[in-house]
């Protein structure tokens, strides 16, 4: 093999083995404006887009001890490596696939060490961020204690209304 497609094999092996995740897309018409947006708003979930021959992309996967399956590598093939979060990443890809419908379909993805259809990677972008979560996650630590305290506020306010009635009379 040449120096050259070595270097190439080995930047890609590094980027399978070292990226949290990625996504296999397959594109079309995607000019460079549409394709420069695109790269932007992966830019910044920490993401990058890689257009990758087919055939590197296999022998890079089989190095890295990842197997991809040759028959979903129709057409022209981009590669979404998320380097930071894999939920916004694959977030912002589905949110260009809705918004541009004809230029990009999702092929599948990996995650964790497994690979994954896209059906899963459509069902892991509609999971809530980190962030989302923590909020959700406090929001419910924080309603057990606010609800005792308006019982308690509820009862002392019946109970002074109460004796308040009580004097009155």
């Amino acid at each position: 093999m040449r120096p050259e497609k070595q270097l190439l094999l080995d930047d890609i092996k590094g980027k399978i083995s070292h990226a949290k995740g990625f996504v296999l897309t397959r594109y079309s018409k995607m000019d460079p404006n549409l394709a420069s947006q695109f790269r932007t708003a992966l830019h910044q979930t920490g993401g990058d887009f890689e257009v990758i021959r087919k055939r590197i992309l296999l022998k890079a996967a089989v190095a890295a001890g990842v197997q991809i399956d040759r028959a979903l590598l129709e057409g022209h093939i981009g590669v979404i490596f998320a380097d930071e979060d894999l939920f916004q990443t694959t977030k912002t890809v589905f949110k260009f696939k809705s918004e541009n419908e004809e230029v990009l379909d999702i092929i599948g993805g990996r995650f964790e060490g497994k690979l994954y259809t896209a059906k899963d990677m459509e069902a892991i972008s509609k999971l809530p961020s980190k962030q989302e979560m923590q909020a959700q996650f406090l929001g419910l630590l924080e309603a057990v204690p606010s609800e005792l305290l308006a019982v308690i506020d509820a009862l002392l306010t019946s109970v002074g209304s109460c004796l308040d009635n009580k004097n009155k009379t």
